[in-house]
């Protein structure tokens, strides 16, 4: 059975829960509509799924209720926030507004995230600043789940990086969103919770096998996309994202599921780049002429359009919620 919602319904039940298990009223509506955004988009992974997750660690500590993030700016283009062992979102709230202005002010400007969680959906903060009139370049890590190269240890996490490019009307035009492995692991964890099988090339088991098994992909590694170019890809996402941050590196994270281990204490990198700094009128028409060259030939879409797709549509109808994932946010 399942349960047909709204998205404000969806924004209203995740708020509830995390106010619930301890969080603030302004940590919990950030938080909550994250979710919201990721259910929007159809990435189910991403969104109502993980809120039992993020209630189970307000609860046992791995993510502090009571965090104020602390904002500070050595320089004048860079912004640092330390999270304080709270939300992601909440801390990126909070330097935001510096910042944009910062960006607008320089031309090009950072902000860097440690001590934090998972961030949700990275591509959307990459669009947020797409919305903002910037190109927006972002990186985030995770606790560690690729091993590299003719190894089994995993030394990177999954490490997604994003990329958006403004519309020039308050939207992006484009929106690239991809992780250092084969698939993101909350696809993984969501299979598990379904008692399906994952795709093959997905995952490897404990003892270095490739498996269909999600449980087994869970004990075991993420295989990275396209070999040593996807493991080289999530290392340079983890130099931006913990060794420039000053958070935990990935090995050192515990992880984003279960109740082991303290504060995973990750970290964001995000830069913005005003456009008109460097190439001037010129830049919004060679996308206008990148775009056409992919849109222009039969079959091809741009990254991120699957996405904008669901939105339309979800936005219309609605989301179907399973009634067992129900009764573990609500408890009922």
């Amino acid at each position: 059975m399942a349960s047909h919602l709204t998205l404000t319904e969806v924004e209203t039940i995740a708020r509830d829960r995390l106010l619930a298990a301890g969080a603030t009223p302004a940590v919990a509506a950030s938080v909550a509509r994250s979710t919201r955004l990721a259910e929007r988009d159809g990435l189910r992974s991403h969104g109502l799924l993980y809120v039992p997750i993020y209630a189970e660690h307000l609860e046992c500590g791995k993510v502090m209720a009571n965090a104020v993030p602390e904002v500070v700016m050595p320089r004048p283009a860079a912004v640092c926030v330390d999270a304080s062992n709270g939300f992601a979102h909440p801390a990126i709230d909070a330097g935001w507004s510096a910042f944009v202005d910062a960006t607008g002010t320089c031309g090009i400007a950072a902000m860097g995230i440690r001590r934090s969680y998972n961030c949700g959906i990275l591509g959307h903060h990459a669009e947020r600043l797409a919305e903002d009139g910037l190109v927006g370049l972002c990186f985030t890590h995770a606790p560690a789940s690729i091993a590299p190269t003719g190894g089994r240890r995993p030394v990177i996490g999954t490490n997604p990086f994003a990329l958006a490019v403004p519309d020039g009307q308050g939207g992006a035009r484009l929106v690239i969103d991809q992780s250092a492995s084969a698939i993101a692991k909350s696809e993984i964890l969501l299979r598990s919770r379904e008692g399906r099988q994952i795709e093959p090339g997905w995952a490897l088991d404990a003892e270095g096998e490739p498996t269909t098994d999600a449980d087994a992909a869970l004990a075991g590694s993420m295989v990275p996309a396209g070999g040593q170019k996807g493991f080289g890809t999530g290392l340079m996402v983890e130099i931006f994202a913990a060794a420039l941050t000053g958070a935990n590196l990935s090995v050192e994270a515990s992880p984003f599921s279960g109740k082991k281990g303290g504060p995973p204490g990750t970290g964001q990198f995000f830069i913005g780049v005003d456009p008109s700094t460097f190439g001037g009128a010129t830049f919004g028409g060679a996308i206008d002429r990148l775009v056409e060259a992919i849109e222009g030939q039969e079959g091809a879409r741009l990254p991120g359009q699957r996405r904008k797709d669901n939105r339309a549509r979800i936005e219309a109808e609605g989301v179907e919620v399973d009634d067992a994932l129900m009764a573990r946010i609500t408890g009922v």
